[in-house]
């Protein structure tokens, strides 16, 4: 392989149709082999590998782990496993989580980066949230070939506007101009001649992906402790910040970005919320029951008292129904899969507790 053969290309919202519509411009002889990550929830079964066969000239897979890498096939995440690449084979990992996603994108073009330099080319489409932005920033940083979707060309524009504002971009551009982009660079010698020297750093977050027993024990964590905790295991977290860009990672491997992070917090505050309307909720009517008893037994006193606590708590509670139902203390921006279907509605708006809803994002 000599010139541009590994193309990383990820999506979240939207993604499917973006991508069936990028094969479809793909010539049968494509002599470079894709690897792409969508975001799908953890018990989903995907059908992508054979729509985008159905839909293009290039067989497309959901690979074994350590399937040889060849030219002019399609290696698509399956769900639940992190789509990871080696010199010469695909690896599937159930490593950690990733901007709350497992597959992530950001896994997939680190390890692409770090195997294969120059020779790389990495292609941020449609989403919500920031997954994709670091592993483009890798893919960049190891000399590799940046590619975004235009933001005003996307159904949803959150990815591609989030690895613009933080990575040097080599190519911005609608939907309809990246498959002959592909098939140009494809054709192109890579400029700057062999890998660089692969950074401490991307060597211990690509060993993370694949559950290295060392990366995830070893001390040597990058970046510096930030003062937050995961949303997933409640450990602490370290800032990394490369340039402009800042994410975060905790000590068994999690990672966000921020815009991630701030979202993923922002659940935690939902769920948070429910459980005081929960409990407060209970309160007031156990408040209820003991002025009931207090009524038989003709205890005006205590019956008032019991009542005005009944009164405070359906207040209070009702102060905190109204939060949820805007999603004003947590925020009204979310995420969604890449098969969500349109006009879903959240929580919020649904009125539903996290705990009733499918999670796995």
């Amino acid at each position: 392989m000599t010139g541009h053969g590994i193309f990383v290309l990820g999506a979240s919202a939207g993604g499917v149709e973006a991508l069936a519509e990028l094969v479809e411009g793909l010539p049968p002889d494509f002599p470079g082999s894709l690897f792409i990550v969508v975001h799908f929830p953890a018990y989903a079964s995907s059908s992508l590998p054979n729509i985008l066969s159905r839909r293009g000239p290039l067989r497309a897979v959901h690979p074994a782990d350590g399937e040889e890498i060849r030219p002019g096939v399609i290696y698509v995440a399956p769900p639940d496993h992190h789509l990871l690449v080696k010199p010469g084979q695909v690896r599937l990992a159930r490593g950690p989580r990733e901007n709350g996603h497992r597959p992530a994108i950001d896994p997939l073009f680190r390890t692409a980066a770090r195997a294969y330099g120059p020779r790389v080319v990495g292609v941020v489409l449609t989403g919500n949230l920031d997954d994709g932005t670091a592993g483009l920033s890798a893919v960049h940083r190891m000399g590799g070939v940046a590619v975004v979707q235009a933001p005003d060309d996307a159904q949803h524009p959150g990815m591609p506007s989030s690895a613009l504002a933080n990575v040097p971009v080599d190519h911005v551009l609608p939907l309809r101009g990246i498959a002959p982009l592909l098939v140009r660079l494809a054709g192109e010698a890579v400029a700057g001649g062999e890998e660089g020297t692969v950074p401490d750093e991307l060597e211990i977050e690509a060993d993370i992906a694949e559950l290295d027993p060392l990366a995830l024990q070893g001390d040597d964590r990058p970046g510096d402790p930030a003062g937050f905790t995961c949303p997933e295991c409640h450990g602490p977290l370290w800032e990394i910040r490369e340039g402009e860009l800042v994410r975060y990672r905790c000590r068994v491997g999690h990672a966000y970005g921020a815009e991630t992070l701030l979202a993923e917090q922002g659940g935690a505050v939902e769920s948070a919320l429910w459980t005081a309307l929960q409990a407060l909720k209970q309160r007031a009517a156990l408040a209820r029951q003991m002025a009931h008893r207090m009524e038989r037994r003709g205890n005006r006193h205590s019956m008032d008292r019991f009542e005005d606590q009944a009164r405070e708590a359906d207040h209070r509670a009702e102060v905190i129904r109204k939060v949820l139902a805007t999603g004003r203390a947590y925020g009204e921006a979310g995420y969604e899969t890449a098969e969500s279907p349109p006009g879903a509605t959240t929580a919020a708006e649904g009125a539903s507790p996290p705990s009733l809803r499918a999670s796995g994002m």
